[in-house]
């Protein structure tokens, strides 16, 4: 006797996990102008690099002969890709299982995600919608607890921001677990008019403090990127994936490596001659900062993080002649270029 029938109930839930959480929900979540977590990855990622860890976990139910009856996937999809040839680990959260909830994930997948990214010393890519495996009421239900405070898992999402590079995408309504993945990172993004991130959403609000408010003006990207909690906005899915990829092309795969040198593109020996007049001999006048960025960085090669928010500061990643740089210059165009609080931060 052979293998037949366990090779028959891996091939039936591979096609499950494929079809995320189904036609109709999958319909619908684009039709919100959405990509679907795989769509969402393989846009990230070089063509064809990516490599699933995983797409077997899930939940299922057998009938009274032991045969499959149902499988549904976690909501959860993981694994190791390429961006610029570079290895790097992505998870995303599929909002058309649940929602991204805890009660249809199965969370030692994402710590596991986690946990590798780690041991392979190489960068990590959220992509989160929902609340990313955090709590919900059917699941504390199912568990007879909660799984807070202690949060089992969460050592390694403090302890990877000293090891490796950590970039996160806020791509739908973000909630709970599901922000706390998002800010703890070194680089944020979420896409206007699409993402929200808060704590909890408009119905508990309502109930708490009865205060109607929609989820833009609690948690969109007007608020956030202008208080620090998300770094940059983007314009869609898409452009976030774009910074998400110029983000990493600076930095090492993790701590214990230089940053990747690039070929100029400029002459490094090059003498701007508007260098010995953009500022002004009045120190009283102001002069735009970016502008002298760009004459003294490697051409085109400064990337802004945090433009809306702390703006005495301009900060960002750049390249001298080819070397990866951390940029501070402080902008007279705003409170005299003098540090604030929020500039301090």
């Amino acid at each position: 006797m052979g293998w037949e029938k366990e090779l028959e109930e891996l091939r039936r839930r591979k096609e499950a996990a494929e079809k995320l959480g189904g036609e109709e929900r999958v319909a619908t979540h684009r039709a919100a102008g959405k990509l679907t977590v795989r769509e969402r990855i393989a846009a990230l990622l070089d063509p064809e690099s990516f490599r699933e860890v995983g797409s077997l976990a899930g939940r299922a139910t057998y009938d009274e002969k032991g045969e499959l009856d149902e499988f549904l996937p976690a909501n959860f999809v993981m694994g190791r890709g390429t961006i610029d040839s570079r290895p790097v680990m992505v998870g995303g959260d599929d909002f058309t299982v649940r929602g991204g909830s805890s009660d249809a994930a199965i969370h030692r997948k994402q710590i596991y995600g986690e946990q590798m990214a780690r041991e392979l010393r190489i960068p990590m890519v959220r992509l989160v919608d929902g609340s990313s495996g955090g709590g919900s009421v059917k699941s504390y239900h199912d568990l007879g607890r909660t799984y807070v405070p202690p949060l089992t898992g969460w050592e390694h999402e403090v302890a990877m921001l000293a090891e490796i590079p950590v970039a996160a995408a806020a791509l739908g309504s973000v909630a709970g677990l599901g922000a706390a993945r998002v800010v703890t990172s070194h680089f944020s993004v979420m896409v206007e008019g699409t993402a929200q991130v808060f704590v909890a959403g408009p119905p508990v609000v309502a109930y708490a403090t009865h205060e109607d408010v929609d989820k833009e003006a609690l948690g969109g990207a007007a608020i956030h990127t202008r208080n620090g909690v998300v770094d940059n906005p983007a314009s869609s899915e898409l452009d976030a994936f774009a910074q998400i990829r110029r983000f990493l092309s600076y930095l090492p795969r993790h701590a214990w490596e230089a940053p990747p040198r690039t070929k100029p593109a400029d002459d490094p020996g090059r003498r701007e001659e508007a260098l010995l007049s953009i500022i002004p001999r009045e120190r009283r006048h102001i002069y735009n900062v970016r502008r002298l960025l760009s004459l003294v960085l490697d051409t085109d090669s400064f990337f802004e993080i945090g433009p809306r928010w702390g703006r005495c500061l301009v900060t960002g990643l750049a390249r001298l002649d080819g070397f990866p740089v951390g940029v501070l210059a402080s902008d007279p165009a705003h409170d005299g270029g003098t540090l604030t609080a929020d500039g301090s931060d």
